[in-house]
């Protein structure tokens, strides 16, 4: 038996509790990428914009467009909602403040309640 929080486990809860922490770990590793990947697309994106990168570049366009299909589909509600501010976007900086402030502490907070009050 193994003994967490003052819990004790049996060998197939324990086994259960370890793939539902596989799992959640996973997840939110996935969010840290993505996390990364929205910083990395707004740092090209200036890069970009104020001419640094070869604009002519195949793979400067190809990186591009990667990193636009990757973080478009979550920014672009969040621009539907936010007023125009001229040339400045602020989607990326409201998309990841509700990572680290809303989804993060969602999904932590998901797992400690499935994991350790679900009967396991």
């Amino acid at each position: 038996m193994l003994r967490l929080a003052s819990i004790e486990l049996s060998p197939v809860n324990a086994g259960i509790i370890t793939l539902l922490t596989l799992i959640f770990s996973l997840l939110l590793n996935i969010i840290r990428l993505y996390t990364w990947v929205v910083i990395i697309s707004c740092v090209f994106s200036f890069l970009y914009a104020f001419g640094v990168l070869d604009t002519r570049s195949q793979m400067v366009w190809s990186i591009g467009r990667f990193l636009n299909r990757l973080t478009e589909p979550a920014l672009r509600p969040i621009r539907s909602i936010l007023p125009a501010t001229g040339n400045m976007d602020f989607s990326p900086l409201v998309l990841l403040l509700l990572i680290q402030y809303l989804l993060t502490p969602l999904v932590r907070q998901l797992y400690y309640s499935v994991a350790f009050n679900s009967g396991f």
